[in-house]
């Protein structure tokens, strides 16, 4: 559980440096409609969407390194065999 809620909190935290990031946001909604509430929406969905992207890109990546470290193990006992 601690696992999931550390890719969770990793997710947030790159999401927040995105957004930070992000060049319409310091540009006094110059780039985007008038409306100020289509602006909010348009980011508060793209940082839920980011957050599960990095979620689900953190997970592929640890389950590529179980994979990894399974097939190093095996040639290190083949060899020691």
């Amino acid at each position: 559980m601690t696992q999931r809620i550390t890719d969770l909190m990793l997710s947030v935290l790159a999401c927040v440096a995105a957004v930070l990031l992000s060049w319409p946001f310091w540009r006094d909604f110059e780039y985007w409609p008038e409306s100020h509430v289509a602006w909010w929406i348009y980011f508060a969905s793209g940082f839920v969407l980011a957050v599960y992207v990095f979620y689900v890109f953190i997970g592929s990546l640890r389950i590529l390194f179980v994979h990894d470290t399974q097939g190093q193990t095996a040639i290190t006992k083949d060899k020691l065999s």
